[in-house]
């Protein structure tokens, strides 16, 4: 008898867009990026003999103060989730993914048929043949769950290249613009920061990312994946 058919798992070819991972495909404005004295003395350098004070000796007393720095936060999850030309990418893609889930039912109900065919023809056919057609049937299956895998990765490849694309037509100088015209010294991702009830209104410009970019553009048409 013939094994059953292993349904593929749809949900391990789905990859998910989260704030996590928007901001891995480079979706943010300025990060603020603290190198670590830890990392700085990993590198081992070798000593001098100079003295702590010594090796002070060229730094300068001068400091930024808060009323010089000017700081705002970014909060990238509300763009993602609001910014209009992002909704209807993530509408392309889904768009795209229902149609693959719809092509690869129906591929698999027809193996099915083609499997229980060749299990009631079993009493029926030479060792040979019957050999011959379970081995066309197995290198079928194969073949949809390697074009299966292929069209998925090709819409996740090419939501990205849109994604990459918006940021840097659209996203990338509106936030630039942003902070030249607030005269912004310091952007900070909004995952990183932690902002209080009696922070000043204005640092958090994320609605004004948002509003900016709306007025920019409202969609962007992602390439074609292979198999479409």
């Amino acid at each position: 008898m013939l094994k059953k058919i292993k349904k593929i798992n749809w949900n391990k070819l789905k990859i998910e867009q989260t704030p996590r991972n928007m901001a891995r495909m480079g979706i943010v404005a300025a990060i603020v990026v603290a190198v670590g004295a830890a990392a700085m003395l990993a590198l081992a350098p070798a000593r001098t003999g100079m003295t702590i004070e010594q090796s002070l000796s060229g730094v300068t007393g001068d400091a930024v103060t808060g009323a010089e720095l000017r700081i705002a936060v970014i909060r990238m999850d509300e763009i993602q989730a609001n910014a209009t030309v992002l909704a209807d990418l993530r509408r392309q893609k889904e768009s795209f993914e229902s149609r693959l889930r719809d092509d690869m039912n129906r591929e698999q109900r027809a193996l099915e048929r083609e499997r229980d065919e060749i299990e009631r023809a079993q009493g029926m056919l030479s060792q040979d043949a019957l050999q011959r057609r379970v081995m066309e049937f197995q290198q079928r299956v194969a073949t949809l769950q390697r074009t299966t895998m292929e069209r998925a990765q090709s819409i996740e490849v090419n939501f990205q290249q849109a994604l990459v694309e918006i940021q840097r037509r659209d996203l990338d100088p509106i936030i630039e613009g942003i902070i030249a015209r607030k005269n912004l010294a310091l952007v900070i991702d909004g995952r990183f920061a932690r902002v209080g009830a009696a922070a000043p209104a204005g640092l958090d410009i994320t609605d004004d990312v948002i509003g900016a970019l709306n007025r920019r553009t409202t969609s962007f048409r992602m390439s074609r994946p292979a198999g479409f």
